[in-house]
């Protein structure tokens, strides 16, 4: 059982600690909002992973038959959603770190965010049929794998976040600050590019 905790751990946190969207997303909230919107952005983020890992694991034959027709539509809306995002990074007002609209990011664009993540669902199903499908108690695996995923998510999401806040102090200018939004922007895009890869 303790090599079986390691291998979700390892896996959970080297899935939430890779450059993608959502902690792209992270480190441009910090950065514009704060970091209280930022920890909300994170928080949303990461309850939604934990809800996409138990939702696998509780429909995992279902998904494994739907997720193939499904991919193209989920691509398509999360990839329409990003590129949204990335436009209001892209275009947002330099106008100081702080004086954003703090609604315009948060728990809600987390969530939504995490949850129209293709990869975020790609990765849950491999892992949820690493560590759950097969054991001898499914139903226990599943609680420790979706509980380990929500720890680590918050940590790996977390930590990109903080990247952001401790960029802030290099953003004191406003030609630094728009030349970052503008770079987050054209990741997160070719982010979007990546998936359809």
């Amino acid at each position: 059982m303790n090599s079986l905790i390691f291998s979700m751990v390892a896996f959970a946190f080297v899935g939430s600690t890779t450059p993608g969207p959502v902690n792209l997303l992270a480190t441009s909230t910090a950065i514009n909002h704060g970091k209280q919107v930022a920890a909300k952005f994170v928080s949303g983020a990461s309850l939604a992973y934990a809800l996409v890992v138990f939702l696998t694991g509780s429909m995992m034959q279902t998904v494994t038959t739907l997720i193939p027709q499904l991919a193209t539509t989920m691509q398509i809306i999360g990839s329409g959603f990003i590129f949204y995002l990335a436009y209001k990074i892209y275009t947002a007002p330099v106008t100081g770190i702080k004086s954003a609209s703090t609604q315009q990011s948060g728990f809600w664009t987390g969530s939504l965010t995490q949850i129209l993540n293709p990869k975020a669902w790609l990765v849950a199903m491999s892992g949820v049929s690493l560590y759950v499908i097969g054991q001898e108690n499914e139903s226990l695996s599943l609680l420790l794998f979706t509980g380990i995923s929500l720890v680590l998510c918050l940590i790996g999401v977390g930590i990109w976040a903080v990247i952001g806040r401790l960029l802030t102090k290099t953003l004191n200018n406003t030609q630094r600050y728009r030349l970052f939004n503008r770079v987050m922007a054209v990741l997160l895009a070719i982010s979007v590019g990546a998936m359809w890869m």
